[in-house]
């Protein structure tokens, strides 16, 4: 028996049993889908997110405060204590070596008011140094001045949604927008940056830092973001914030410390976990075409058994009656994962086509994977009944026909 014979008697039992098979190819299909649109989707939202925060820069460091300590023995909410991050942290983060640029943030919400038009919108409050260490541009004007930090001054820089909605068409530059109840003059307007995370970046403020804390009626920052001189320097640029901190906040080490590539590493892990645990489940859906696989192939060995003993008994062996069966289940299995990764890949794409910002991703090595595991889970559900077929007596099996 030929490789030829033997596809072209697969092929005759195939069409001959045709609805069975298909059957069980749907059942694979279903899972194939399944596994591939949730891989896809977790994929593409990886890298998405991955691309929002690399379009900061490669280089930025974030410092945060957020790290609890516990005093007095006593544990919870009581005992716990967060210090705070200062506009003199800050400064000092400036000095070290291998910072390339500081931007103290403090931010909130606040209402921004031009003529008879107003919007509530995130006001970030910054320093001149933002447009580099952030790697947002400035599109018309300029930004804010160089300024010590608690000064502050009565200017700021709108996003291009924000300066749309209370502008129009109309030049914003030099005009004065209400936010809050302060009056700030208008010198430039920003370049589209888009959303990050859900937060529209067009859709914003920019004022110097300490008119924001004044604004916000706050006495310390939400979060310092440092930009480090070169992509070498961002590990021993974080140690040496670290350091820092801990020197100026009484040897406790009360803040947290995220670089790029730290959020990047956390952000593939987070979504790893989560698209390995839904794939698993939808993985399920796999187990039963498996199982269909088997009982039709157990069914099929049953109705062809003179069919098994004819063919051994004009000299097939027990070799190529095993590959005959076998090649019918991974065929079976191989056209459901071709239908279910059709499936999983067109349903990936239209979920990224109806829900705005996600992204559906399939890379090669999944659409490899995919067909494999198919093909996999075909074989391994064919092996039983190739096996009873193979050892059929020939001439039992035609006396018992």
């Amino acid at each position: 028996m030929t490789a030829l014979d033997l596809a072209g008697l697969s092929a005759e039992a195939l069409h001959a049993h045709r609805l069975r098979y298909a059957l069980s190819a749907l059942a694979i299909a279903v899972g194939i889908a399944a596994v591939v649109l949730m891989v896809s989707i977790g994929e593409g939202m990886r890298l998405f997110i991955i691309e929002q925060v690399s379009s900061f820069g490669t280089t930025l460091i974030s410092v945060n405060p957020g790290k609890v300590e516990t005093r007095g023995g006593m544990p919870g909410a009581m005992g716990g204590s967060v210090r705070k991050l200062t506009l003199d942290d800050a400064r000092a983060m400036k000095r070290l070596p291998g910072v390339a640029g500081v931007v103290p943030v403090a931010y909130g919400t606040a209402l921004v008011e031009y003529g008879n038009r107003g919007r509530r919108v995130f006001i970030y409050g910054v320093s001149h140094e933002a447009p580099a260490v952030w790697s947002m541009p400035v599109a018309a004007g300029r930004f804010l001045p160089e300024l010590d930090y608690e000064r502050g001054a009565p200017v700021a820089v709108l996003g291009p949604k924000l300066k749309r909605e209370l502008f129009g068409d109309a030049n914003a530059l030099g005009e004065t927008v209400r936010i809050g109840e302060s009056r700030f003059r208008v010198i430039g307007l920003m370049a589209s940056k888009g959303q990050f995370l859900g937060f529209d970046l067009d859709d914003t403020a920019y004022i110097p830092v300490g008119s924001a804390m004044r604004l916000l009626n706050r006495s310390e920052l939400d979060e310092v973001d440092v930009r480090a001189a070169s992509t070498d320097a961002i590990d021993p640029v974080a140690e040496r914030l670290r350091a820092l901190m801990i020197e100026r906040h009484d040897g406790h080490e009360d803040v947290t410390i995220v670089t790029q590539k730290d959020a990047q590493v956390m952000v593939s892990n987070i979504l790893g976990v989560v698209t390995t645990v839904v794939s698993g489940i939808a993985a399920i859906s796999l187990l039963v075409g498996a199982i269909g696989i088997l009982t039709i192939m157990w069914i099929v060995v049953r109705e062809r058994t003179a069919e098994i003993g004819l063919v051994k008994a004009i000299g097939a062996r027990r070799g190529q009656i095993l590959a005959w069966y076998l090649a019918e289940a991974a065929a079976t299995a191989l056209a459901g994962g071709l239908g279910g990764l059709l499936a999983g890949m067109g349903g990936g794409a239209l979920l990224a086509a109806l829900v705005p910002g996600l992204q559906s991703h399939t890379s090669p090595l999944l659409v490899l994977g995919a067909l494999a595991m198919a093909v996999t889970v075909g074989i391994a559900s064919g092996v039983a009944p190739a096996m009873q077929a193979a050892r059929l007596d020939p001439v039992q099996a035609l006396r018992g026909e």
